[in-house]
């Protein structure tokens, strides 16, 4: 019965902390998937690539600059047109620098 009661305490004084630790990867996971923007300069359709004027990138570390990215989905070529911004995810897939989410604004 005592060690129930200490198990039952111990938990209890550890959930709070459980809770809160939990809550700072939840946020630090929705920042890392945050859409950054970006302004598309040029879009090479043979190649499947986009050049992007972005912001910082927080799920690579990486700040902002202008780059090559391939894109995930060849059709989102056919929806961009330099100078357009856009939203957008990337993530390093197979080494590569890979648009894995876009959103072109109106």
């Amino acid at each position: 019965m005592l060690n129930t009661l200490a198990l039952g305490l111990s938990l209890a004084a550890g959930l709070p902390a459980w809770a809160d630790m939990q809550a700072r990867d939840v946020a630090a996971a929705d920042r890392s998937l945050a859409l950054a923007q970006g302004l598309v300069k040029k879009v090479d359709k043979a190649q499947g690539k986009l050049t992007l004027k972005h912001g910082p990138l927080e799920n690579l570390g990486m700040p902002g600059m202008t780059m090559v990215f391939r894109v995930e989905d060849a059709n989102w070529l056919d929806q961009v047109k330099p100078g357009d911004t856009i939203l957008f995810l990337a993530d390093r897939l197979n080494g590569v620098f890979t648009v894995t989410k876009l959103v072109a604004k109106p």
